[in-house]
């Protein structure tokens, strides 16, 4: 497994397990076969990675990115969830598939309302080091 697939597999299992609503990495749409996603639900999203070798290891660093997105009124359940992921990852110790699992830390947190006026979405960002075993 690469490492782009065995930190979003972490990712997605720890969430999965940690937290009471879905989370996804596509949701599922009514075009796809799937059907309406009920709120509040989690998706898992853009990644950027870095290789960071020395000349005696091979080590990545992976800036993932979490979404949350909620119908409720206000912000509380959107950064009610945040908070959970947060607690969930940050400083956490990790099981990287097949790799050595040095650190996960928060980087940023943000949430406003989306452009349909209706959706409140919630971004962080966390920051996972991983060296190949």
């Amino acid at each position: 497994m690469s490492f782009e697939s065995a930190i979003q597999t972490t990712v997605y299992t720890v969430l999965n397990t940690a937290l009471s609503v879905s989370v996804y990495d596509n949701v599922p749409q009514p075009s796809d076969g799937g059907s309406k996603t009920d709120y509040p639900y989690i998706t898992i999203g853009e990644d950027v990675l870095t290789v960071w070798d020395t000349a005696t290891e091979s080590g990545t660093s992976a800036s993932i990115t979490v979404h949350t997105w909620s119908r409720a009124k206000g912000r509380k359940e959107t950064k009610d969830l945040q908070g959970l992921i947060y607690s969930a990852l940050h400083k956490q110790a990790l099981s990287v598939s097949g790799y050595q699992f040095i650190g996960c830390d928060w980087e940023s947190s943000q949430s406003f309302l989306d452009s349909d006026g209706d959706t409140r979405h919630g971004i962080q960002t966390f920051r996972i080091l991983i060296d190949e075993l």
